[in-house]
């Protein structure tokens, strides 16, 4: 049972590209099945029936998993029956009917104009780090990147001429987005000053580095925005992804092109990027009750 399913998951990294966050979490949906089996007294994947996939399901509903967990180890187990079944593994494929639990769709938490330059102005740009940080800040709301890609970014993915970054998103897809004047200037800054400062010397490929020259996580990068969050004062919980999330609603309330924000934010779907014309409804509702007279 282990072979198949380091088959499986040499087949998500190698063929379809997953990066590796997604094929740990896979991992360990997976690993969390096939203990239920053992459980169970089926030693093998071969053996499993769509009865079995029900019963874990609903086994993990009544140890407290949410819905959206629930729906996240479905899929994963989704995926890899279907590969079973396409290399004749197993006969058929057992998972391909089942239907994942209907999920709410939740509103992104926006920040507001002010609210982003109160944010974009709370690193003490006067040190390296705050520079670095600053630069951050600017390239995450300018370019709608995930936290991840701008982890994963490189000094050569800039280019300045231009004015673009080019990232990688999930599923290792390359887009490439404009920086905007703002962002390029605190990076000229960065690259120039407070990047050489940090590194002390050593070399790295990575655009933003650590005090100590090492390349950041996506937790580093995470702890940085909590932390200027709190500098900054909002009361909203701001996380990466709420830069992320104003990024296109604030693109929406200017009047771009849903077509063209997708393509920004490197959704597959269109789907997922018109969650933010709801958010820019509801704030054309608000703004309207509180100054229409018959709002």
């Amino acid at each position: 049972m282990d072979i198949l399913v380091e088959e499986f998951l040499n087949f998500l990294s190698v063929e379809k590209g997953s990066s590796p966050n997604t094929i740990d979490a896979y991992r360990r949906d997976i690993g969390k099945f096939m203990e239920f089996m053992k459980e169970k007294g089926r030693g093998s994947l071969e053996r499993a029936g769509r009865d079995d996939i029900m019963s874990f399901m609903v086994s993990e509903k009544r140890r407290g998993l949410s819905a959206r967990s629930i729906a996240r180890n479905l899929a994963a187990l989704k995926m890899l029956f279907r590969f079973l079944a396409a290399n004749r593994y197993v006969r058929k494929d057992i998972a391909e009917v089942l239907e994942s639990p209907k999920l709410w769709k939740y509103l992104p938490d926006i920040l507001s104009p002010a609210e982003v330059e109160e944010l974009l102005k709370a690193p003490d740009t006067s040190s390296p780090i705050g520079l670095r940080d600053r630069a951050i800040l600017e390239l995450m709301y300018a370019s709608g990147l995930r936290v991840s890609e701008v982890s994963g970014l490189s000094t050569v993915d800039i280019n300045f001429e231009v004015g673009f970054v080019k990232c990688r998103g999930k599923g290792m897809k390359e887009r490439v987005v404009p920086l905007g004047h703002y962002a390029r200037r605190f990076l000229v800054s960065y690259l120039e000053t407070a990047r050489p400062a940090l590194l002390k010397g050593s070399a790295s490929d990575s655009l933003f580095v650590t005090r100590r020259g090492g390349a950041f996580t996506r937790q580093g990068l995470w702890k940085r925005v909590k932390l200027h969050a709190r500098r900054s004062g909002i009361e909203k919980d701001i996380t990466p992804h709420s830069l992320r999330h104003s990024f296109a609603s604030h693109l929406l309330s200017g009047g771009a092109d849903l077509r063209v924000v997708q393509e920004l934010l490197g959704h597959a779907d269109i789907s997922t990027t018109q969650i933010y014309t709801h958010v820019d409804k509801d704030r054309l509702k608000s703004i309207h009750k509180k100054y229409h007279p018959r709002g």
